[in-house]
C-alpha cells in the first residue's frame, strides 16, 4: 500500500542500536502487502479520486499484522543478533536480569506480551464483532477466489455483524475497510440502511482520515435517495471544509460528480459569506450561484460579499490547494463581476500571477470554469501579465489542446495577445512544429492532432470561416465575451493579428496537406481540415491542390472510398467553389488568391474519363459546382460530355432511392427520389438546349 513502509524482520540481522522503537500508544500499522499473497488477485475499486492513497478505504491486498508480529514489534527483539553486553564482543556469562521473580529471556516476555495485547484487544468495545467481520473481509477481498454464491453468504453474514453496529466501525482505519466492502457488494435497501445509520455523521466521516473514503464509496455505489441524505448535511459548514485538510477533497468530490445543480449552487453560494450559510435565498424563488443575479438583487453587499469571496479564495491559493473545482467556480464568479482596470481585478491578476511554481493556472486550465478564469485574465491584462500567464503552460499547449477545456486558453491567446511573435514562438512550435516540412515524427504528430475532437480546434480556428461548425455554444460565448474585454486592453486591429498568426501557421500545415492527401481523406476531421486550411492559407498553395487533385486518379482502394463520402463532396465542392459558403451573407467567401482548383479538377476527371462517373455518384454537386464556379474555363466541354452522357444521368436522377425518416428520427420505406446533384445538371444542360 502506497506510503506505508515494510518493517524490518526479527531476524533482518539489523544491530539493536539501529531499530527504531515503536511509540507508545495507537492502532499498530498496517504491515502486509498484498505482495505477500502474489497469487491471489484482488479486486480494485477505486472509490473517489483523492491526492492520497495511504490510507485508502478499500485497501485491497493488504491483511493485517499477526500477534506475533505486533508483539516483535512492539517489544523490538531480534533474534540472531550479536551480544553487546561487553564491548569487546565476548558472550557475557552472567545470569539474565529478572522482574518479579520471573525470567526475561526473549521467549518467555514475547509469550507474555502476546497474551497481554490479547487481554487489552479483547477488552475493546465490539472486539469479537470486528475481529468476526476481519475475517469476512479477508474472504470478499480476494474477488476471483469467492464464487458469486459464497459472496452473497459471505456479504449476508457481514451485515448480520455491523448492523446496528455501523458508527463503531467507521472510525476506525482497519474496521472501515469492512464497511467499505459491504457496501460495494451490497443490494440497494442495504446500503440504505447503511446510511441511516450514519444520518447525522456524514461531515464526521468527511473528516476522518479513514472514514472519508467510505463516505465517497457510498455516493459512488448509493441512488439518489442517499445522496439526499448525505449533501444537505455539508450545508453551512462549506467555508470551513473547504479549508479542511481531509474534509476538503471529499467535500469537492461531492460538488463535482453527486450533488445535483441545485445543491450545487446552495454550496457554492456559502462563499459569499456567513449569510448565504444561512438563508438558502433571497426570499421567495429558488436559490442561485450566480453572483450577478444576487447582487443585481442587493446591490448594497457587493462591498462585503467581494471580500468574502475574494478572502476564501485567497487563502486557498496560499494554502496550495487550488486544484478543486469548486474554487474554480467561485474564481469565475468573482471574475465575471468586477470592472475593467479596477483595483479588484488589478489585485485578482496578481494573485493569479502570484503563484511561482504556476500550479494555480495548471490546474485552472483543465476545467470549464478555470479555463474561463485564465482566458478572461488573458482578456483584462497588459502585455505584461499576458506574458507571464503564458510562460506558465511552457511545454505544456500540446496537452492543452487535447483537453476538453484547456483549448479555450489557446484560442483565447490567439486573440488577444499584440504581440504575435511571442504567440507564435510559445504556441506555434509546440501545436505544429517549427519546420515548415515537417520530419515523420512531426507529421504523425499533425495527423493525429487534425483527427482529434479537440486538439483540432486551436489548428482550424484561425483559418475556419464557420466556426460554429466545431465550436460548441459555451466555446463561443466565452470567446464573445473575450472579444468584448479586448477592445479596451488590445491595440491591434484583430484582422492584422489574425493575418500574421495565419502567415506563420501556414507552411508546415500547407506541406501537410501536400504530403499526406491521401491519408486525410480517409476522416471526415481531415477533409474538414483541408476544406478550412486550403481557403485560407497564406503562401504557395499550389502543392497540396495538386495533392488532392490527383487523389481522384489514385489506384488505392481506400482513396476510392474516401472520395465517396460525404465529406470528402464537400471538400471538392468547397475547392471547386473557390471558398467556403458564408450562410450569413448567403454567397461564396472567395479566397484570395485564387484558387484555381475547378480547372485542376476538370483536367485530372477528363484524363481518367471520370467526368460521367462523378455526375452520377453520390457526389455529383462537385460537377454542379463546376458549373456555378467562377472563372471555370471548361464549363462548354463540361456540358458537351454532360449531353452525350444524358441517358446515365437521367437514370441516375429518376431510380437512385431515397431514404426518409419519420419526426422521431426513425427511418421509414425507401422512396424513390432520385439523385439531386444529377436532376441539377439534366435541368442545365436542357436550359442551355432550348
Amino acid at each position: 500500500m502506497a506510503g506505508i513502509k515494510r518493517k524490518q524482520s526479527a531476524s533482518s540481522g539489523i544491530p539493536r542500536d539501529n531499530v527504531k522503537k515503536r511509540k507508545q500508544g495507537g492502532d499498530p500499522a498496517v504491515e502486509s502487502s498484498a505482495s505477500s499473497n502474489p497469487e491471489a488477485e484482488t479486486d480494485s475499486d477505486p472509490i473517489i479520486e483523492s491526492d492520497t492513497t495511504e490510507h485508502s478505504g478499500d485497501d485491497d491486498g493488504v491483511s493485517w499484522p499477526s500477534d506475533d508480529e505486533q508483539m516483535q514489534e512492539e517489544n523490538g527483539e531480534k533474534t540472531g543478533l550479536p551480544d553487546k553486553s561487553h564491548a569487546n564482543g565476548h558472550k557475557s556469562t552472567a545470569p539474565a536480569a529478572t522482574t518479579n521473580g520471573v525470567s526475561n529471556s526473549s521467549k518467555e516476555s514475547h509469550a507474555k506480551q502476546k497474551a497481554l495485547a490479547q487481554e487489552r484487544k479483547a477488552a475493546k468495545p465490539n472486539a469479537d464483532s470486528i475481529a468476526r467481520s476481519k475475517k469476512l473481509w479477508e474472504r470478499l477481498r480476494r474477488k476471483s477466489h469467492v464464487p458469486l454464491e459464497e459472496r452473497k453468504k459471505l456479504v449476508a453474514e457481514l451485515f448480520d455483524i455491523v448492523t446496528g453496529n455501523v458508527k463503531d466501525f467507521v472510525l476506525k482505519h482497519d474496521s472501515v475497510r469492512v464497511i467499505q466492502t459491504a457496501i460495494k457488494y451490497a443490494n440497494r435497501d442495504q446500503r440504505k440502511m447503511i446510511a441511516q445509520e450514519l444520518k447525522g455523521e456524514f461531515r464526521c466521516l468527511a473528516e476522518s482520515r479513514y472514514a472519508k473514503f467510505l463516505l465517497g464509496k457510498l455516493l459512488v455505489h448509493g441512488d439518489k435517495e442517499i445522496r439526499d441524505i448525505i449533501v444537505p448535511e455539508f450545508y453551512g459548514h462549506v467555508r470551513r471544509l473547504i479549508k479542511h485538510p481531509e474534509a476538503s477533497w471529499i467535500l469537492d468530490d461531492i460538488y463535482r460528480g453527486a450533488a445535483t445543480s441545485q445543491q450545487k449552487d446552495y454550496l457554492l453560494r456559502e462563499w459569499y459569506g456567513a449569510e448565504f450559510a444561512i438563508f438558502k435565498s433571497e426570499g421567495k424563488g429558488v436559490a442561485t450561484s450566480e453572483l450577478k443575479s444576487i447582487l443585481a438583487q442587493n446591490p448594497e453587499k457587493r462591498k462585503p460579499v467581494m471580500h468574502a469571496l475574494h478572502d476564501l479564495i485567497n487563502q486557498l491559493i496560499q494554502k496550495k490547494t487550488t486544484g478543486f473545482t469548486m474554487l474554480h467556480d467561485a474564481m469565475r464568479q468573482y471574475m465575471l463581476n468586477v470592472n475593467m482596470g479596477s483595483e479588484e481585478m488589478n489585485e485578482f491578476i496578481e494573485l493569479l500571477k502570484g503563484d511561482e511554481e504556476g500550479d494555480l493556472l495548471k490546474n485552472l486550465a483543465f476545467t470549464s470554469s478555470g479555463a474561463g478564469v485564465v482566458s478572461m485574465a488573458l482578456a483584462y491584462g497588459n502585455a505584461k501579465d499576458r506574458k507571464l500567464i503564458i510562460r506558465a503552460y511552457k511545454n505544456l499547449f500540446s496537452q492543452l489542446a487535447y483537453d476538453e477545456h484547456g483549448h479555450q486558453i489557446i484560442l483565447a491567446a490567439f486573440d488577444v495577445i499584440d504581440d504575435t511573435v511571442l504567440t507564435s514562438k510559445s504556441v506555434l512550435l509546440e501545436l505544429v512544429g517549427k519546420a515548415s516540412e515537417p520530419d515523420e515524427s512531426q507529421t504523425e504528430a499533425l495527423i493525429t492532432a487534425v483527427n482529434h475532437k479537440f486538439a483540432r480546434i486551436p489548428i482550424l480556428y484561425l483559418f475556419a470561416n464557420r466556426r460554429e461548425s466545431f465550436m460548441n455554444v459555451m466555446e463561443r460565448e466565452l470567446l464573445e465575451g473575450v472579444h468584448n474585454i479586448r477592445t479596451g486592453t488590445s491595440k491591434k486591429d484583430p484582422a492584422i493579428r489574425r493575418k500574421e498568426l495565419v502567415a506563420q501557421f501556414s507552411p508546415p500545415l500547407l506541406s501537410l496537406i501536400a504530403n499526406n492527401a491521401a491519408t486525410l481523406v480517409q476522416s471526415s476531421f481531415g477533409c474538414q481540415f483541408m476544406m478550412e486550411v486550403l481557403p485560407g492559407a497564406e503562401g504557395n498553395r499550389e502543392a497540396a491542390l495538386k495533392a488532392i487533385v490527383a487523389l481522384v486518379q489514385s489506384e488505392s482502394l481506400e482513396v476510392a472510398e474516401a472520395l465517396k463520402t460525404a465529406a470528402a463532396g464537400r471538400l471538392f465542392k468547397t475547392l471547386v467553389q473557390g471558398g467556403p459558403y458564408d450562410t450569413q451573407h448567403k454567397r461564396v467567401k472567395m479566397a484570395e488568391p485564387a484558387l484555381g482548383f475547378h480547372n485542376m479538377l476538370f483536367e485530372a476527371l477528363l484524363a481518367s474519363d471520370q467526368v460521367l462517373q462523378r455526375a452520377t455518384s453520390d457526389n455529383s454537386f462537385v460537377i454542379v459546382g463546376l458549373l456555378e464556379a467562377e472563372g471555370f474555363e471548361n464549363k462548354e466541354n463540361l456540358r458537351k460530355i454532360l449531353k452525350e452522357g444524358r441517358e446515365a444521368l437521367k437514370q441516375a436522377a429518376s431510380s437512385r432511392p431515397k431514404v426518409s425518416t419519420t419526426e422521431t428520427g426513425k427511418k421509414k420505406a425507401k422512396t424513390k427520389g432520385g439523385n439531386r446533384g444529377s436532376q441539377l445538371l439534366l435541368e442545365d444542360i436542357a436550359g442551355r438546349t432550348t
